[in-house]
């Protein structure tokens, strides 16, 4: 699994979003995105990261980390509050878009909590971190954006991780694999291994890299040149 990039906080609060300092429970700071507007109906809060390259990668992960308040802990706000909050994404080739409009999103998700925090938990300093990971697959711009939509929850947004994953180099049947970025959606990415030191082709070596990052199907291998023998995944003289 490899990272393809850690958003850093780098995101732009358009409506109702704030960027908080608070300290966990063990005393250590923090920054966070919060919103709680939960006394006023038809809430539409966006938070939206900065740009992010997908270099390769035709299927990205998105980790998110959040809190969520309990809305039977909230007095006064029955029908106004909700605990669910929403995910979205817009490809595009321009690193540098100011303005998006809410209609060209797509949705990844509705984004629900495992565990809410009432009044209580505040007092104890007690943080009930949710960590949720959802994908998107088939990308082929040159990259996308995140966005985050508020519809009245007390919510705070505390990590965002992009990552994608790969098959890692390998060695089989004295064919070398290199590290390869793993397809879309469930497709397997052939890939043809290079003869190590001192041997050669005896049927073209080939792998299969699956989507959750496998080496899949080994097919083919490489032979020892004469005077060499195997030992180890290499070739050596003997």
């Amino acid at each position: 699994m490899s990272a393809l990039g850690d958003l850093g906080w780098v995101a732009y609060p358009l409506e109702g979003w704030e960027e908080i300092s608070v300290m966990d429970e063990r005393n250590t700071p923090m920054r966070t995105y919060q919103v709680c507007n939960v006394l006023e109906v038809n809430q539409n809060n966006w938070l939206r990261t900065s740009w992010i390259p997908r270099g390769n990668a035709q299927r990205v992960y998105i980790e998110i980390k959040f809190t969520l308040r309990d809305c039977n802990s909230l007095p006064g706000v029955s029908g106004t509050c909700k605990e669910t909050f929403n995910m979205y994404y817009y490809e595009s080739n321009n690193s540098n878009l100011k303005f998006i409009k809410e209609n060209q999103y797509i949705k990844i998700d509705t984004i629900a909590a495992d565990e809410s925090f009432t009044q209580v938990d505040v007092g104890d300093r007690v943080m009930k971190l949710n960590t949720e990971v959802r994908d998107i697959s088939n990308l082929y711009k040159k990259g996308f954006y995140l966005a985050f939509q508020d519809v009245g929850a007390c919510i705070a947004l505390v990590s965002v991780r992009v990552f994608y994953k790969k098959c890692p180099m390998t060695v089989r049947n004295l064919a070398v694999f290199p590290d390869t970025v793993t397809g879309g959606d469930s497709a397997l990415v052939e890939v043809k291994g290079l003869c190590v030191n001192n041997s050669v082709e005896y049927d073209v070596p080939k792998m299969y890299c699956s989507a959750d990052g496998g080496w899949l199907v080994p097919i083919g291998r490489c032979a020892c040149r004469p005077g060499y023998e195997e030992k180890r995944d290499a070739c050596i003289r003997k």
